[in-house]
């Protein structure tokens, strides 16, 4: 089979389409014929090895999963022998997990990583959903515990994980204040954001609104660019910040967002607020939620560009340098 596979940590000139061997389900395993893929920012971060902290779980010198890719949807090819819930022929879509091999013809997961696709979404739509869209649903679902009527701030509301977040707080009844630059705008208002705040224009920890006493119950930070001062400032007295911020290339760092993670947590101990890095696990329980939101019609993945299985080198390079907007796709069907 085909696959996108790397043997060293560097830019995505080190990714290679190579032919490799089709992978073997183990007992709680399924062999999924990949349609299509997403790229989130966790790809480029496994592929350079960035923050160099994180080699640690990628790998120290080299990475140890050496093809690329989490999200998938597609066809079940075969399944392990202790795989209840699935057979050849079911649509499906998941996380690959750790080990990676999303960017390929074919990938083996585990059972528990694997649902049934959103039945009114092509491939390449639900193949956009699992990591961006369960790291969204963790942040407001288990760390903010959303309540309907709260008003929540999403910094970095046009992302991947932005666009989902967006959604997903109108779809518990939350009044969304979504932070984009002014290309996003419309983008983010169809999207349910009853409020915009255009980053290029005006701050958002400093705008009239906050001045005249405006203040959030939730606020979601994608982006990690801000201190802590700044995001409390605009929040209520015991309001929640969420930190999930996954950044864009800037020439390599030690701890990189993985030190406001830390640090943010630590300070939360010594103040009012609550401040949570929640951990975005992969599973089908949040996959099932997911599925039921989509074939409801209150999450609907929007995909910015869509590449070939070929030019995944170029589709990461455009996720962690250009600030893309909602998701990137990778198709594998016949006709791209």
């Amino acid at each position: 089979m085909k696959a996108i596979v790397q043997d060293r940590y560097g830019s995505p000139d080190v990714l290679r389409l190579r032919e490799v061997d089709v992978p073997t389900p183990g007992d709680d395993e399924v062999l999924v014929r990949v349609r299509a893929s997403s790229v989130n920012a966790y790809d480029w971060h496994a592929m350079r090895g960035d923050p160099y902290l994180s080699r640690l779980s990628f790998g120290l010198r080299r990475p140890t999963a050496s093809v690329r890719g989490q999200d998938f949807a597609g066809r079940v090819e075969a399944v392990g022998r202790t795989v209840t819930r699935f057979r050849p022929g079911d649509e499906v879509y998941g996380e690959a997990g750790p080990a990676g091999g999303a960017f390929a013809e074919y990938v083996c997961v585990a059972e528990k990583l694997v649902e049934a696709k959103p039945a009114n979404l092509s491939f390449e739509q639900a193949a956009a959903i699992p990591l961006a869209a369960t790291t969204a649903l963790v942040c407001l679902q288990d760390g903010a515990r959303l309540q309907a009527g709260q008003h929540v701030l999403i910094n970095g509301a046009s992302g991947g994980v932005g666009t989902f977040a967006v959604q997903l707080a109108k779809a518990y009844g939350a009044q969304v204040t979504a932070v984009c630059r002014t290309r996003n705008v419309d983008l983010v208002r169809s999207l349910g954001a009853d409020h915009v705040v255009d980053y290029t224009r005006e701050d958002f920890a400093r705008t009239d609104a906050v001045r005249a006493g405006r203040r959030y119950e939730v606020l979601l930070d994608l982006v990690g660019n801000r201190s802590l001062t700044d995001c409390r400032r605009v929040l209520t007295p015991d309001g929640t910040l969420l930190l999930s911020g996954g950044g864009v290339f800037t020439g390599g760092s030690v701890f990189g967002p993985m030190s406001l993670l830390v640090r943010g947590p630590l300070v939360g101990r010594l103040v009012r607020h609550r401040i949570v890095a929640p951990f975005a696990a992969g599973g089908r329980g949040h996959l099932a939620t997911l599925r039921e939101l989509a074939e409801s019609g209150r999450l609907t993945p929007v995909i910015d560009r869509t590449y070939r299985l070929d030019e995944v080198p170029d589709a990461i390079r455009y996720v962690e340098t250009e600030h893309a907007r909602a998701k990137v796709v990778v198709s594998l069907l016949p006709d791209n």
